[in-house]
């Protein structure tokens, strides 16, 4: 008769969470700890989860309803093109501080912004852009070039934007301006 031995009881589970706080331990030395060579260096630089702050210039109308005209701002985002639009769209739609007229409608947020490798920039808005918008060529024209011209002269991964409602492709936003194709921006629209 053999001796009945007490095998150790390690289930399945116990092993892959011994395994994970190995590699836990294992993955917690500190990254400076040895010296990086051209092979470990990471292909893109860390990214600051702390705030910059960047000077960009916002287009609005100006005062009498002609042109864009800029209005420079000191904004603060996190160190990233999406991060950047995302704060130039918010900026837009507050509004202008030096007496310019506001080209967003009010009510309007902005749900999302994408960037592709391609530079093109897809701004999701809600539907109070379509819903509040006071109609007109001129206004339409200014609503989708100070967003336009915004993104694409501040952000340099930005080449040309699309602009979406709701998620969804729109026709127009007040019936004059084909917001289909994807819009560099338009010099000619700036005093």
């Amino acid at each position: 008769m053999q001796p009945n031995r007490q095998r150790p009881k390690f289930g399945a589970t116990k092993v892959l969470l011994m395994g994970c706080a190995i590699l836990m331990l294992w993955q917690g030395i500190p990254v400076w700890a040895a010296e990086p060579t051209t092979q470990d260096a990471p292909s893109q630089s860390l990214i600051s989860a702390s705030p910059i702050k960047s000077p960009v210039h916002l287009y609005f109308a100006d005062r009498n309803n002609h042109f864009l005209t800029a209005e420079q701002r000191v904004i603060s985002h996190l160190e990233t093109a999406v991060s950047l639009a995302e704060a130039i769209i918010e900026e837009l739609i507050k509004g202008p501080q030096a007496g310019h007229i506001k080209t967003i409608p009010p009510g309007t947020q902005l749900r999302a912004i994408y960037i592709t490798p391609d530079g093109s920039c897809y701004v999701d808005l809600s539907e109070e852009v379509k819903k509040h918008h006071p109609g007109g060529s001129k206004s339409e024209l200014f609503t989708l070039y100070s967003m336009v011209n915004s993104l694409v002269l501040n952000v340099p991964e930005i080449e040309r934007v699309k602009i979406l409602i709701d998620g969804k492709e729109a026709l127009t936003l007040a019936g004059h301006i084909d917001l289909q194709p994807p819009v560099k921006a338009n010099m000619l629209l700036i005093r």
